[in-house]
């Protein structure tokens, strides 16, 4: 959304509603997606910001000389709405005992001051439900839907140009919608007229309203109403003095007695007559309203960009704990394959079925118990081997692949678990965590998937096997053994390190490279023996990589998806800082 910035606008003021505009715009674009411990607060604080700045300081700065906005606000039962009938002398609220009571918000403004009011320059978010003068009070309900989205106008000539007067809800309703609507209208006031009573004027809330109110340096006056007869005095000191610990000591104060209402059911004339009097001369001249508007605004600014910053911090919160949640998957997935590539070199793979399978298809298991005391037959028996016809080879790269497909399965399945494990312990991680499991491929799908990259793994490292006999010379060896045969040799001579095994597994393992190694070697010669276990070993490297990252992505992809922006923080920062320079220019400084 854009910031309309009307013509005939200073140009500092231009310069301000430019980066009011742009801090809107970062704010809109900002979640809080993660359930983090502030991530509530967090949202609650953006949009206080956004109405704030959507109902009364945007709205404000484009047209400093529109009527002045006084909202009555206070606690259930102060008699606000009796007051306002008092003011513009005639029903136009309903007054009722009962609680709670749902009604929309009402706005009387004087009849020529209706244009500023009818469109949604102010509180856009609140439909108009315009009102004919003499028309009875709406009367309110027990909870009807939609009221608190829209926003009553009723014109009366009571009221002097360049002044309204908005009726809010209860500060204190046990509804909900009415404690939020009314603290939005708040917001958007440029002066408050606060009501409480002789038996209330103590309560929490209306004070810690009061508070905000210092803080804000909105102008604010208080009616103390339905005081007993003989404490009047009393009661004024000590509400006086309270206000004046507050910082409001220079807010007026104005009494009104317990009395009985008049023929016409208003309060007397005389009782208000204060009040309206003081109204009258704020709004008496365009330099008086201004001088109010300017101050509240100010302070309304001031807060705005305080609360930005504390959404500024709660971004900070999300982008850390999505980094958080990013480095436990990164790490259980680097783990994973680190064991796979630490399981195919240190001899662990030459375990069960496929040594088993690797000796039947050389020879005897006899030979490879007896390779270690006898060394020197191991050239005798790899020449006969050489010369002989080699056993088939389908079962020995059955068992590989077997093998190597557990193994990536395991490691996959473990990782899952550990970040399964490690995201349920993290705020706010349950629902991306139910999102990325079910993203997660099947079982029988990620079997599928590890048996075609092992598959794949197992055909580069033939076809570099054929590549590398690819020299006339070494056609005649490669052949007597088969293309195949010297693949599993060099699978056996990559899987060949002993440091995974102990005892008897450790001689026959290394019996096992010996062979390999020897039976390669005198086909290709070492250094290309040693280029090709490379090779093979960078490629199955890649592989896993490429496995575990497919399921790993089902995570980052949730996480993604979550939308949280990483450069928020930074933006909302800049935003402020340029709406604090635009004003510093605006005032000359």
């Amino acid at each position: 959304m854009t910031t309309s910035i009307p013509a005939g606008t200073g140009d500092g003021a231009r310069a301000v509603l430019g980066a009011l505009g742009e801090l809107r715009q970062v704010l809109e674009d900002v979640t809080f997606p993660l359930d983090i411990e502030d991530a509530a607060m967090s949202r609650a604080d953006r949009q206080e910001v956004l109405d704030q700045l959507a109902d009364y300081v945007i709205p404000r700065y484009e047209q400093l000389e529109a009527p002045l906005l006084a909202v009555v606000g206070g606690s259930t039962g102060a008699g606000k709405s009796t007051l306002v009938n008092a003011l513009v002398r005639e029903h136009v609220t309903t007054a009722s005992a009962i609680r709670p009571t749902t009604r929309r918000p009402l706005l009387v403004h004087h009849p020529d001051d209706a244009a500023w009011f009818a469109d949604d320059r102010i509180f856009p978010g609140l439909a108009r439900v315009t009102v004919a003068p003499g028309s009875p009070p709406t009367p309110g309900t027990a909870g009807e839907a939609g009221v608190h989205r829209e926003l009553e106008l009723r014109a009366s000539g009571a009221l002097p140009r360049g002044l309204a007067l908005l009726d809010a809800p209860d500060i204190d309703s046990v509804v909900t919608e009415n404690r939020q609507l009314a603290n939005q209208l708040l917001a958007a006031a440029d002066l408050w007229v606060f009501v409480t009573t002789a038996a209330r004027y103590g309560d929490a809330i209306p004070w810690a309203l009061l508070t905000e109110a210092a803080d804000r340096r909105i102008v604010v006056a208080v009616v103390l109403d339905r005081v007993p007869h003989g404490v009047s005095a009393e009661v004024r000191h000590d509400l006086a003095s309270r206000l004046e610990d507050e910082g409001l000591g220079r807010a007026p104060l104005f009494v009104i007695s317990e009395t009985t209402m008049g023929e016409d059911g208003l309060l007397p004339a005389d009782d208000v007559a204060p009040l309206q009097g003081w109204l009258r001369g704020i709004a008496a001249d365009a330099g008086s309203r201004a001088s109010v508007a300017r101050q509240t605004l100010g302070g309304a600014v001031d807060a705005a960009l305080a609360r930005a910053s504390l959404v500024a911090e709660g971004t900070q919160h999300q982008t850390q704990a999505l980094v958080r949640l990013a480095a436990h998957v990164d790490e259980a997935y680097a783990q994973a394959h680190h064991r796979i590539m630490t399981a195919t070199a240190d001899g662990a793979m030459l375990r069960g079925e496929v040594l088993s399978r690797w000796q039947e298809f050389v020879g005897t298991g006899d030979f490879f118990r007896s390779v270690e005391a006898q060394v020197g037959r191991v050239r005798d028996r790899i020449g006969n081997f050489l010369r002989g016809r080699p056993a088939p080879t389908e079962q020995v790269e059955v068992a590989i692949e077997t093998g190597l497909q557990t193994l990536l399965v395991a490691e996959a399945e473990r990782a899952a678990a550990e970040v399964d494990h490690l995201w349920r312990r993290e705020p706010g991680a349950r629902d991306v965590l139910a999102a990325a499991t079910a993203a997660l491929p099947s079982e029988e799908r990620l079997t599928e998937d590890a048996a075609a990259e092992v598959r794949g793994w197992q055909d580069e490292l033939l076809g570099m096997v054929r590549r590398e006999g690819a020299d006339k010379r070494l056609t005649a060896r490669m052949l007597s053994f088969g293309v195949n045969g010297l693949g599993i040799a060099l699978m056996v001579v990559m899987f060949a390190s002993t440091a995974g095994l102990t005892g008897a597994e450790i001689a026959i393992a290394g019996g096992t490279a010996v062979v390999a190694q020897k039976l390669l070697e005198a086909v290709f010669g070492d250094e290309a023996v040693r280029k090709m276990t490379t090779a093979a070993r960078k490629d199955l490297h890649a592989r896993a990589g490429k496995l575990l990252a497919a399921q790993a992505d089902s995570y980052r992809h949730a996480l993604a998806d979550l939308g949280v922006d990483p450069a928020a923080t930074e933006r909302i920062a800049g935003a402020i800082t340029a709406v604090r320079a635009a004003r510093r220019a605006e005032a000359g400084l």
